[in-house]
């Protein structure tokens, strides 16, 4: 027998944020900037502690809520590169780590994801893709190509259309341990949508 009435009752289990971060949520209602909200959010966190990532590449800045709770999980010393197309967001975000009081740890590239991981060559020991959906599949070579064996590859809203591709590709491609997750994500754009987590083999 299942709890009545789930989604309300999971609703009562969305973590708590501080104050920066409840602000954030209020721009991004405000002004339709895709976030990732608390759940998500925590849910990074949690994966960037249990991975010891101290090297994490974000793809999409947008007002840098995702990056403080990655940065806020690395170690002494790590450091979160992310990676944003838009100007205005990119010095918005920048604005929002110094407040978060981690702008030491986290470096904004500005320029078209695409174009910006062809030309890098760090490796990294987690990857955060949440870019345009249809840049998912091309994009996933690169990851592949910077992400450390045995590292994690967190891609958000794979419940949209345009990570069809990148959904079936990452799934049967071979050299990936691969979960797809349907989910119910409260605060999040949207709130049903899909995850997929994904460990680089050696």
């Amino acid at each position: 027998m299942m709890i009545p009435n789930l989604e309300n009752y999971f609703r009562g289990f969305i973590p708590p944020r501080d104050g920066l971060l409840l602000e954030l949520e209020e721009e991004a209602t405000r002004e339709a900037i895709p976030i990732v909200g608390p759940v998500v959010g925590e849910l990074l966190y949690i994966l960037a502690r249990l991975a010891g990532a101290k090297n994490i590449l974000e793809l999409g800045t947008a007002s840098g809520y995702s990056a403080i709770y990655l940065a806020r999980a690395l170690p002494p010393g790590g450091r979160v590169i992310t990676l944003e197309m838009s100007e205005d967001m990119a010095r918005r975000a920048e604005a929002n780590f110094t407040r978060a009081g981690l702008a030491d740890q986290i470096e904004v590239r500005r320029g078209q994801a695409l174009e910006l991981m062809a030309d890098m060559t760090e490796t990294f020991d987690l990857i955060f893709l949440d870019i345009d959906k249809e840049s998912y599949l091309p994009a996933l070579a690169h990851c592949r190509r910077l992400l450390k064996a045995g590292g994690l590859l967190a891609a958000d809203n794979v419940g949209f259309a345009g990570a069809a591709d990148f959904n079936r590709e990452i799934f049967t491609q071979g050299g990936w341990r691969v979960v797809q997750l349907f989910s119910f994500l409260p605060l999040h754009s949207p709130e049903q949508d899909g995850l997929c987590l994904a460990l680089r083999q050696e």
